[in-house]
C-alpha cells in the first residue's frame, strides 16, 4: 500500500495566498488571550508530580499559560492597556468556582444578593490587569500576540506604582519599555513569595510604538 502525503511540508504558496476565509466572524472576543503567570512555591507548574508541571520551571519564573513558554525571572514589556474588575469566587471550602466579573465591588455584591446567595460563601477579588507586549531581549523583536498580567492582593501595590510611573512619563501608555522582574519578599508571617518589580528602560522605537498603538486600537474596538 502506497503512503499518501496528507499534509504539505511547510506552508505552500496556495496557503500563503489565503485571505483568512472562514474566519470572517472571528473577533478578539472569540479568541483566548494568553496570560503570563508568575510561579510561586506551590504552583502546579513547579510540582514534578502534577499534570501541569513544566520541565525546568522554578518559583519566580514567568510562564505563558497558553504556550507554556517559560520566560524566566525577567521580561521586557510594553504596557498597552489597563483594566480593573472585581472577580467573584466561591470559597474553596464551599465548592469553589468562578461566579463572574464586575466593574465595581458594589455590582458584585448586588449580583450575589439578587441571586439570593449567601455572601459569606464568596470572595470578591479586586483584580488589576495589564495588557502587555513582550520584547525579546536577544532579538529585539516585539511579540505579535499580547498577553495579560493580573495583579491581585500584594501585587496591587506594585500595579498602582506602575500606573503612577506611566502617568508621570506623559504621552501614550505604550510609549515606554519596561523590565518586569521577579523579586522575592515575605509576608507578615515570614512566609516567602515572589512579587514583581518594574523599571523603566526608556522610550520605545517608532516601529514598536506603531505596533502597540494598533494593538490598543484593536482591543479597544472589541470592548
Amino acid at each position: 500500500m502506497n503512503e499518501v502525503a496528507l499534509t504539505a511540508s511547510g506552508m505552500p504558496d496556495h496557503v500563503k495566498k489565503g485571505a483568512g476565509l472562514g474566519n470572517e466572524l472571528i473577533t478578539p472576543a472569540h479568541l483566548q488571550t494568553p496570560r503570563v503567570k508568575q510561579l510561586q512555591q506551590l504552583s502546579n507548574e513547579v510540582d514534578e508530580n502534577h499534570s501541569e508541571y513544566i520541565e525546568g520551571a522554578k518559583p519566580g519564573d514567568f510562564i505563558n499559560t497558553v504556550t507554556r513558554e517559560n520566560y524566566g525571572k525577567d521580561i521586557y514589556v510594553v504596557n498597552v492597556r489597563f483594566t480593573e474588575e472585581y472577580v467573584v469566587w466561591k470559597k474553596r471550602e464551599k465548592g469553589g468556582g468562578l461566579v463572574g466579573s464586575f466593574e465595581t465591588q458594589a455590582e458584585a455584591l448586588r449580583s450575589l444578593e439578587n441571586q439570593g446567595l449567601n455572601v459569606d460563601d464568596y470572595e470578591i477579588t479586586q483584580t488589576q490587569s495589564h495588557l502587555l507586549l513582550r520584547k525579546d531581549a536577544d532579538s529585539g523583536e516585539l511579540s505579535g500576540t499580547p498577553f495579560i498580567f493580573d495583579c491581585t492582593s500584594s501585587k496591587l501595590r506594585v500595579s498602582r506604582e506602575w500606573n503612577t510611573q506611566i502617568a508621570q512619563l506623559g504621552g501614550d501608555r505604550f510609549s515606554a519599555l519596561w523590565k518586569m522582574t521577579s523579586a522575592q519578599t515575605a509576608n507578615r508571617a515570614g512566609q516567602k513569595f515572589y512579587n514583581i518589580a518594574v523599571s523603566n528602560q526608556g522610550w520605545v522605537t517608532d516601529e514598536d510604538y506603531a505596533f502597540a498603538k494598533g494593538v490598543f486600537q484593536a482591543v479597544s474596538k472589541s470592548k
